[in-house]
């Protein structure tokens, strides 16, 4: 059964950092692509940025570049995404996503290209 679970939210304050984890139940090497994914209340779910499980490469939005890195560790089947000068505008749930895909597919951010998702873990940026 394919399952991903989300770790690592909580109260932030502005300037300060954080560290999600995603663990997924099956091998996440070649063959996936895994997202991060944010959303507020009442707000359409925005893609953070994604990497493919085989080449690492990985692709970050607009709104989140320089502040985050996302990486994955295909020995333990985790996906982790740092972000750093964290804004009260981070604040959403955040969630992981992943979808398989054919090799060398450059991952999308598109929450609707994902078919896998995780619960989701609330970060919260207090200013």
């Amino acid at each position: 059964q394919t399952r991903l679970v989300e770790s690592g939210g909580g109260s932030v304050q502005a300037g300060g950092s954080l560290k999600l984890a995603c663990a997924a139940s099956w091998d996440t090497g070649s063959g996936y692509c895994l997202g991060w994914f944010r959303q507020e209340p009442f707000r359409l779910r925005e893609g953070i940025g994604s990497i493919n499980g085989g080449s690492h490469v990985t692709v970050y939005a607009d709104s989140v570049t320089g502040r985050a890195t996302i990486s994955l560790d295909n020995a333990k089947n985790t996906l982790y995404l740092e972000m750093h000068s964290l804004k009260p505008e981070d604040t959403a749930v955040y969630h992981c996503a992943a979808v398989r895909v054919q090799t060398g597919y450059v991952c999308s951010m598109q929450s609707t290209t994902y078919n896998i998702w995780g619960q989701g873990t609330q970060v919260t940026v207090s200013s």
